[in-house]
């Protein structure tokens, strides 16, 4: 498959990059974030749809398989560079405007807590144009709503290619919604990734 790129404008630097998957997700994430080096300089921040879990062991198997610094968000932490965040199970992660996460129990969202909007909407509001916003595979339409609103702020917007995900719901219903800056595979994700945090600045 070709990588798709529908952006027109050369690529912008970010401080910061948020991904959000459902079904098909572990693998997805995993295909993208394996390429990234240990000195990867952006904060990576993602909500992956879970059961009703006490606990999650996402950032275990991750740090195991990456490269990068992985941890689960703790509310109130500051967001360190170079760190791969994931949502803890059953709160919604926000991030506020002094670069912290914030944990929140309010009402789901596309039956989702954590929620992919919640994050994207509140990250779109702290980093307004330097951030990047991914959405993956996935069932449901969590996560349109959010790209659009980072799209509005003037945040790269990155949809994976409804063709090659798992399940092609959720990238379509951001497809739907808005036209991103880029339609990728995984590869292409990657790549994007690796070229955003060279322009870091």
């Amino acid at each position: 498959m070709n990588d798709i790129t529908v952006a027109s404008s050369p690529l912008r630097p970010v401080d910061a990059v948020v991904v959000g998957a459902s079904a098909g997700g572990v693998e997805a994430l995993l295909a993208i974030f394996e390429g990234l080096g240990p000195d990867f300089g952006l904060p990576i921040i993602v909500v992956l749809h879970l059961p009703d879990v006490h606990r999650s062991q996402l950032a275990e198997v991750f740090a195991r398989r990456l490269a990068l610094r992985v941890k689960e968000a703790t509310d109130k932490e500051p967001i360190s560079p170079g760190t791969l965040y994931f949502a803890a199970p059953g709160y919604h992660l926000s991030v506020e405007g002094d670069y912290s996460f914030s944990f929140s129990q309010e009402a789901r969202v596309h039956y989702s807590r954590p929620a992919i909007d919640y994050l994207f909407e509140s990250a779109a509001d702290a980093y307004q144009h330097r951030l990047a916003a991914i959405l993956l595979t996935g069932a449901n339409q969590d996560g349109a709503q959010g790209l659009y609103t980072v799209k509005q702020r003037g945040g790269v917007t990155i949809v994976q290619d409804p063709q090659e995900a798992l399940v092609a719901t959720m990238p379509q219903a951001a497809l739907d919604r808005i036209k991103p800056d880029y339609i990728l595979p995984l590869r292409g994700i990657g790549r994007l990734l690796c070229e955003l945090e060279r322009i870091e600045c």
